[in-house]
């Protein structure tokens, strides 16, 4: 039986797939120690095709399609079909570094009670990917070096592992959540509740290669706003409000930029150019989704 089962939910990803699987199985651990179930959501783009081809050549992958509504649940049907103790998560557009499963599995097998987050390097494209794993000072940092543990707030499952037996003790993740974003953070959250320690593996590296364009961003942001309320909905409470960033500032910031255009404009503009910009825009579109949710 494996010992750790890699889970990646999938719809219409094949572009990065066909080089996501094949950094999943150049791993420094052997074959029959883990396996990769690739959660697809019915595709039409030749990801069957292709998976059959790779699982005909390796036994470890598997294929485990379904009409999934969301991440959440392909994510689900990934957690039952597992034969491993651990379950990581990855994505479709996520390359991993030839140790990323036994730098979560030795976390894993010096303790138990933990949930292991690894370092997501942000790539814009694979020509990025290959620069930052060959040149690690271009990475920059993602939590500061002896920072060693995280809150729920950070349990993105890009890179984020946990025992199948306390994923499934929480509930798995909530698959009421099928637009984009926070079902993950839930998740995480419940995990903390139940006393599991999320634990940080700066050493546990792999590298999400997106490049959203910024209208794209912005509405993502939006639908994240919604999944924020529901998030809330579900663990009212202050801690979570303020994490979440539902705060009646946030709020009130949001409507003073509503009520200025021009500025408004003057940002997105810049969002190209500008961090700060960029941030304070997508922060908009967020908290404007978090108010669409509450009306």
């Amino acid at each position: 039986m494996p010992e750790l089962s890699v889970v990646i939910p999938t719809y219409n990803r094949l572009e990065t797939l066909d080089r996501v699987l094949p950094s999943l199985l150049a791993q420094d651990l052997a074959a029959e120690s883990y396996e990769v179930l690739v959660c697809d959501s019915n595709s039409n783009d030749g990801t069957a095709e292709f998976l059959a081809q790779i699982s005909s050549r390796h036994g470890n992958v598997r294929h485990l399609p379904g009409a999934y509504t969301g991440r959440a649940m392909a994510r689900n049907a990934g957690i039952v079909a597992a034969r491993g103790d651990v379950v990581l998560f990855n994505d479709a557009d996520i390359l991993a570094s030839p140790d990323l499963l036994s730098r979560h599995l030795d976390r894993h097998r010096a303790r138990r009670g933990i949930a292991v987050v690894g370092w997501e390097v942000q790539v814009r494209n694979y020509d990025d990917y290959l620069y930052k794993r060959d040149h690690p000072p271009e990475r920059g940092s993602l939590h500061p070096p002896m920072r060693k543990r995280l809150s729920w707030l950070y349990f993105l499952t890009g890179n984020a592992s946990a025992r199948r037996e306390d994923l499934r003790r929480v509930g798995s993740f909530d698959e009421s959540f099928t637009g984009y974003g926070h079902e993950d953070l839930e998740l995480g959250f419940r995990l903390q509740e139940a006393g599991i320690e999320i634990v940080y593996e700066q050493r546990a590296v792999n590298y999400h290669w997106q490049d959203v364009p910024h209208d794209d961003q912005k509405e993502k942001m939006r639908l994240a706003g919604h999944s924020a309320v529901r998030f809330y909905r579900k663990h009212p409470g202050f801690s979570v409000m303020l994490n979440l960033g539902m705060t009646p500032v946030s709020r009130g910031l949001h409507s003073v930029l509503s009520g200025l255009p021009p500025l408004l404009r003057y940002f997105d503009v810049r969002a190209s150019r500008s961090r700060f910009a960029q941030r304070l825009i997508e922060q908009y579109y967020y908290v404007g989704g978090i108010k669409e949710a509450l009306r």
